[in-house]
């Protein structure tokens, strides 16, 4: 297939990944319906593992595509930056619904509830314990991320490294954080609108910390690999706006839900 095109644009080639992808994600689900009806999960392990093999090739060939092949010109480049800055904008009204529906039962509380808020009988978690703590550790790792992006416009490669080294390290930490925070909570999912809302929002956004994590730590791997340039690294640019973006939507949550709601 001849590679050399009188046009800019990147004609994408057959993939079976969509399709993998497909097959991965409804198996998922599927297993996640059994799992909570029979409690076996053995069609979930399945999903997981379909997807986790779909997102290793399909990187893989865009990695090949955009550093090896040459695919990713201006043009392209430019593309991809406006589908992030859409997706980003489609997860922030994702999470303004979540918000919605904490004001909404918050700022009006029902007689059912006791027309207070937190509900009767809810001990809600102190704010400036560990949820200070992972405010702290999420702002840092804006700075950190932050950082290697400088590192890598300066061609500085060891201390980009370093400092996204360190942005995955306090993400993973923030994640460990939130998962014993949640086990020691007094309170459940199940515990009227105060915990379903507590949990949904909570917990989509630490869904959000674990997929920016494995963003950046792709983007590690990339960097000890040599695939970025002072002025050919889109891939983590993408992967710190994202960062960023879960940065700003934490701060919401913390000021609006732990702290404001408590």
């Amino acid at each position: 297939m001849n590679n050399f095109n009188n046009h800019p644009y990147h004609l994408v080639d057959y993939s079976p990944w969509p399709l993998t992808g497909a097959i991965g994600v409804m198996t998922l689900v599927t297993g996640m319906i059994k799992w909570f009806h029979n409690f076996n999960m053995n069609l979930l392990i399945i999903g997981y593992i379909i997807i986790i093999l779909t997102m290793f090739q399909w990187w893989r060939d865009i990695c090949r595509e955009g550093t090896f092949q040459g695919k990713h010109s201006l043009l392209v480049s430019n593309g991809l930056r406006w589908g992030m800055i859409l997706f980003i904008i489609s997860e922030i009204f994702f999470f303004i619904s979540f918000f919605w529906a904490f004001f909404h039962s918050s700022l009006s509380p029902n007689i059912e509830i006791g027309a207070m808020w937190p509900p009767m009988g809810i001990l809600p978690l102190n704010p400036f314990q560990i949820p200070l703590l992972n405010t702290i550790v999420l702002i840092t790792s804006g700075i950190t991320v932050t950082w290697a992006h400088h590192s890598i416009m300066e061609n500085n490669f060891s201390q980009s490294s370093q400092s996204l080294f360190l942005t995955v390290f306090l993400g993973i930490y923030f994640t460990i954080l939130q998962a014993y925070e949640y086990l020691e909570a007094p309170f459940s999912i199940a515990d009227s609108i105060y915990g379903s809302t507590f949990f949904m929002a909570t917990g989509f956004h630490g869904l959000h910390v674990i997929i920016g994590t494995i963003f950046l730590l792709i983007c590690l791997i990339r960097i000890i690999n040599n695939h970025f340039s002072s002025t050919h690294h889109f891939g983590f640019e993408a992967a710190a706006w994202y960062w960023h973006f879960v940065d700003v939507v934490w701060l919401f949550l913390y000021i609006s839900i732990y702290w404001w709601g408590n």
